[in-house]
This record gives C-alpha cells, structure tokens and sequence, in this order.
C-alpha cells in the first residue's frame, strides 16, 4: 500500500511459480502425505513401513517382520523379504534404494502382477518417511552382502555402502522423527501394538515381533485363525447375542474378501476394516456390508412373518441391524482407489457391488440353514427397533403429552443392564466424592431415619449418607442394577420410579441423581417420590444443568446424541419448577463445578462411533455465545474436557 492507500499488486509473471524439487513439497505440507503432524502423522510413518513388509509378506517372500522402538526415540522396521534393489537405476544413475526413498512415486508396485494387491500403490511411502525424519539409515540384504545408506531430512548423506558379505534377505529401515515437523516425537507402544496385531491375524502365515527398548517389552504375535480369530478376540468381554461368528468368504475375478462378523449386547456398531491389509475407516467395502447385513435380515424377518411386509407396523432399519454389531472385513482387490495417501476411505465402487452380493446372499443361506440363529439376529434388529422408537416417543413435544403415555420398561432394562458393566469407568462424576459429599451434607433427618435410594444405580449416592441414617433402601430397574447395589445398601428392590412399590409415607428421606432428565412425564416420578415421603420428609436430588439459555440447547443435543434415551435437558428453573409443582417447599439448591473427560463419558456402549464424531464436532463447532457462558477445553490431541454444573437440591414433603 502507497502512501496514498492505494493497494500495490504483487507481481504475478512466470517467475512467480514456484516448482518443489525433491521431498521439499512432502516437507512444506507434511500433513497431506501422513495426515497430520500430530500422534496420528507420526504412528503413520511406521505403518508405511509396516505395509512395505507386509507387501513382501502377501506375495510369498517375507516370514517375519519385527519392530523395535529404541531408546533413543528411533524407530526401526526389519522384515526377511527380497530387499529393496540396490543396483544403478537404468535411467537415472543412482541406486535404486536411493531413488525409492528420495522420488516420489517411484516404486517396483507400478506395473506387473507381483504387487497386484500391494498397500502401497501410490509410490510415496517410503520417500515421506525419509522427508520427515532427522536421520534415516536404510539397511539392504540382497545379493550376498549388507549395504547401507543414510540419510537426512530426504537427502543423502553420503554413497550406499556394501558393509561385507551376508547370507541373509530382507530390509531395514530405522528412523529418528524430525523434531521440526512432529509435535511430539514419542512413540506409544500401544498404538503400534494393535496394527502389528491386526497384521498377524490377517497373516497366519506371518510372525510379527514387537520390542521397546524404553521398557524392555518383548511381544511375539502370530496366528492361525484369520478374520474369525480376529473378531473372537475383540469381542472376548463382549456379551453375545449367537454363540458362534458368521464367516463370509470369497474369491471371485481380481477379488477376495473374508469377512466375520457377530451381534452383541452392545450398542455400538465396531467394524474393523482393511483393503489389501491396509486398515481403513469407512469405505464403499463397509458400504456394501453394511447394506447386505440390512437387506438379508429385512428379507429374512418378512419371509418367516417376524415382521409385517405393509403398514404401520415395525420396520427394520439399516440403523437397527447395525446395532451392537462387530464385525471384520479384509478385501483384497487390484486397483483400489483411495481418498489419499493416508488410504482412510475406500472409493472403488465395485467393491461394494462385489461384497453386497456375496454377503447377503451367504448370510441369508446361512439364516434359512439355522433357524435359531435367524431369530436371534432378527429379535436383536427389532430390539434396536423398539429402543429406536421408545426414544422418539420420548422425545416428544409438551403437546403431545396431554394423553397417557406408555413406557416400555424393557427398553430401559436392556440398555441399563448393559451399562451396569464396568458402570463406575464411565464416568467421573458417579463416583465423586466431592459431589457426593455434597448430597449428604444437605440431610437433615433423624439419624434412624429410612431412607430409600431410588433409581439407585450401583448405591453410590445412598452409600454417601451411611452414618447418617438407620436404614438404606434402594430401587433400580435391572436386576444388574440391583446387584451393584446390593453391596453398598441394606436391601435393594427391583421395580420402576413410575409405580414405586412402597406403601405411602413409607420414607423419611429420599435421594436421586440424574434421572429425571431420561424420563418422559417426570412429574409422575415426582408424584410416586412425594406419595411414599412421610409428612415433614426430605428428597435430595441432583441434575446436571445448562449454565443459562444459551447453552441449553447446544448440551440437549450432546447429552442426546450419547443417549438416546434422553427427554428433555432441564434449566434450573425448570427444575425447580418442577419440584415446587410436585408439592414440595422449602426448596434449597446448591451448585457443584465438575471437570469431566468427553473421551471416557462418550465411550460407551450406547454411543455408536458415528454419534461420538458428532459430539466431539459439536465441542469443536460451539456457537460464540455457547463459549461466552459454558467453560470447557480442547486439548491439543482433540480432547474434550467440559465443566459441568450440577446442581444438589433439597426440598420437603409439607408437614400437614
């Protein structure tokens, strides 16, 4: 800009291009090669050299394949394969090592059958490795000797050396992470651990070898048991719905798919994916499973009159057969197309025509073939169809509630009684002492006072007021449930909050927290905890709640998409609305400030993947005006923490 303000144009002529020689374009924008620069960039770098090994692996060269993590910070990935070619390139003059790891797109996986179905197609793996790595040092064994190369930053730092005579095969390549471009250089044993694990299952024939030298953990995995062995290992804690997996194989033209896959009690949909051993996370391949595992069930379910083919009667969704479902898929296939280099997302289309037709066909032979079997899946489709619809009706607008409202208390039973598994890992808050410390202190009863702890979860919150009255009842609707707390309460009886099964004035004091908000017409429960209060008793009560209009919204969302069974996100006028409505007075509210973990509240067995991306993009996303009056934190990792406000209230039954 002149001093005149006027805006002086660059110029723009022909030496305004810029043209990227070498690996400067890989480190310019590293992100488009590995996909970020954060954990997931990193752990990238090795699963490039993981797939090279396990290309030699897939076309009958390589045995073994090892990883070790050093104490330095490096990395190194050694398989027993042929080894990259170390004589002069025809064209360029240099050995052809040198040219795979400093040329993009350079490779022996371009042309010929022998890397048909090879991970790496693109030619640049190995190249972005060497870019983003401070020191590389790339050993050869081939042609009866060691050779050895290193390199820095994508350049050479000197000619191929041939070490002396060996008479082993194979490749190494060891590599220190550039400290400019990685935000953060450790390697996490795990995250390594569980691709090697994939690699041995989807490769009986392979042994993979795992050290880290920073603790001295040895691992050596190699199985015989393929995609079956694979999804009965994920699902070892799973509570099953069939006893067996269902398997799905076959070979046809340039395909080959395995694909095993079970129901469980869960609710969330798990499938493990891979495109010629290369792991992805969505895909025309998962398309095609997706759409046949709906189609064969639906086609089933009308066929034997578990459901009604016309009207208004139950319909199963796509949504509803994916529930609880696990599953693995391996489709090896020439030409896969992918998003980008990172190969996240298949985008053949042919893949999901071949793997629809073979798996819904197979799995409809193999429903008709074992009638048990066939209404197990069926009954587990239209129970995620029950619990679909019992939430919609939930969810109901004030307008509609005027008439009698039927609850389906099985759909609440499932879906708690699954919960109830490792139930105090979900969450901070169930077990905070400070929360609950904060219930008990509001108790002002006569210390041989009956208590009834109602919805009582695990007894958590009854437990806090031990010592301060004489007898603790609790009531859950799952015998789950009812077992957890058992062991914190003197006597727990099964039933609902709707139809309490107490006389009336049965209880000096009542106790709830953060159920209301899953009911549909809560004054009813409020009405059934007033009934059994005697004249003069107290009901203690806690619920999360909105920090004011502005983020009232925005959390009924998020608490939705992680239950479904969600009905309304109170303010706290509305709840104290609907205490005062209930009959009760004396109303004393105080608040408690709680810092909890997004990751472990959404990991849950009700929160499909899908419904957590979606949660964690609504922290992303929040509105200014959500930021300006609700605090929470995204780490640099993606995390989410959120301070939640609870607020404790006590209220009494009118002493007449």
């Amino acid at each position: 800009m002149n001093t005149e303000g006027e805006v002086l144009a660059e110029p723009y002529d022909e030496t305004s291009i810029v043209v990227f020689t070498g690996l400067e374009a890989v480190r310019r924008n590293p992100s488009m090669y590995v996909g970020s620069t954060g954990v997931e960039g990193l752990h990238h770098l090795v699963f490039e050299l993981i797939d090279n090994a396990v290309d030699e692996a897939e076309v009958g060269y390589c045995q073994e394949i090892s990883v070790v993590l050093g104490a330095d910070g490096s990395c190194s990935v050694r398989d027993d394969g042929r080894g990259i070619p170390v004589g002069l390139h025809p064209e360029l003059k240099r050995p052809a090592c040198e040219v795979v790891l400093t040329t993009l797109h350079s490779g022996g996986k371009f042309e010929g059958d022998s890397y048909a179905t090879s991970a790496g197609l693109h030619g640049v793996g190995l190249a972005c490795v060497n870019a983003l790595a401070e020191l590389l040092r790339l050993n050869v064994w081939r042609d009866g000797a060691e050779h050895e190369l290193r390199f820095s930053r994508g350049v050479a730092l000197g000619e191929l050396e041939r070490l002396g005579p060996s008479d082993r095969r194979g490749t190494q390549v060891t590599f220190l992470p550039d400290a400019g471009i990685f935000e953060d250089r450790a390697f996490s044993a795990e995250i390594i651990l569980d691709r090697l694990e994939e690699v041995a299952f989807l490769h009986p024939r392979l042994t993979v070898e795992f050290t880290d030298e920073r603790d001295g953990r040895h691992v050596v995995l190699s199985y015989q048991t393929g995609v079956r062995g694979f999804l009965e290992h994920r699902n070892r804690d799973a509570v099953l719905v069939h006893p067996e997996p269902i398997v799905v194989s076959r070979r046809q033209d340039s395909f080959s798919l395995d694909v095993a896959f079970h129901w469980t009690e869960g609710y969330a949909e798990e499938i493990r994916s891979f495109v010629n051993s290369v792991r992805t996370e969505q895909g025309s391949h998962v398309d095609g499973l997706r759409a046949a595992l709906a189609a064969a069930i639906n086609r089933y379910a009308v066929a034997h009159g578990l459901v009604e083919k016309t009207g208004g009667g139950e319909k199963i969704t796509a949504v509803d057969v994916l529930e609880g479902l696990t599953a693995v898929i391996a489709l090896k296939m020439e030409n896969a197309r992918y998003d980008g280099q990172t190969k996240k997302r298949l985008q053949s289309p042919e893949a999901e025509r071949f793997v629809r037709t073979a798996v819904e066909q197979s799995l409809l032979d193999l429903l008709e073939a074992d009638e048990d079997l066939g209404r197990r899946v069926v009954g587990r489709a239209l129970d995620a169809t029950r619990a679909r619809l019992a939430a919609r009706l939930a969810s109901r607008t004030a307008r509609y509630q005027q008439r009698e409202l039927k609850i389906d208390y099985k759909v609440y039973q499932r879906q708690f009684g699954i919960r109830s598994r490792n139930w105090h890992d979900s969450c901070s808050w169930l077990t905070d002492e400070g929360l609950l410390t904060r219930h008990a202190e509001l108790c002002a009863v006569p210390e041989n006072a009956r208590m009834l702890d109602v919805c009582c979860g695990s007894g958590v919150v009854g437990n806090a007021f031990k010592g301060k009255v004489g007898e603790s009842v609790g009531l859950d609707i799952t015998p789950e449930m009812v077992r957890l707390a058992s062991e914190r309460l003197d006597v727990v009886h099964q039933g609902t909050v709707y139809d309490l099964p107490f006389e009336d004035a049965s209880f000096d004091l009542v106790v709830n927290r953060e159920v209301l908000h899953l009911l549909p017409m809560p004054e009813k429960p409020i009405s059934e905890i007033f009934r059994v209060l005697r004249p003069g008793g107290q009901f203690i009560v806690g619920q999360i709640v909105p920090y004011a209009d502005e983020d009232a919204f925005w959390m009924f969302r998020i608490f939705k998409k992680k239950q479904p069974l969600l009905y309304q996100m109170f303010r706290e006028e509305d709840f104290r609305g609907l205490l005062l409505g209930g009959g009760f007075t004396d109303l004393k509210m105080e608040e408690y400030f709680l810092w909890e973990s997004i990751d472990r509240w959404i990991d849950t067995h009700e929160t499909t993947p899908a419904r957590r991306q979606e949660i964690y993009r609504l922290y992303y996303d929040a509105p200014r005006e959500v930021r300006a009056v609700h605090p929470f934190e995204v780490l640099p990792n993606g995390s989410v923490r959120d301070l939640w406000r609870w607020c404790v209230y006590s209220v009494r039954k009118p002493a007449y």
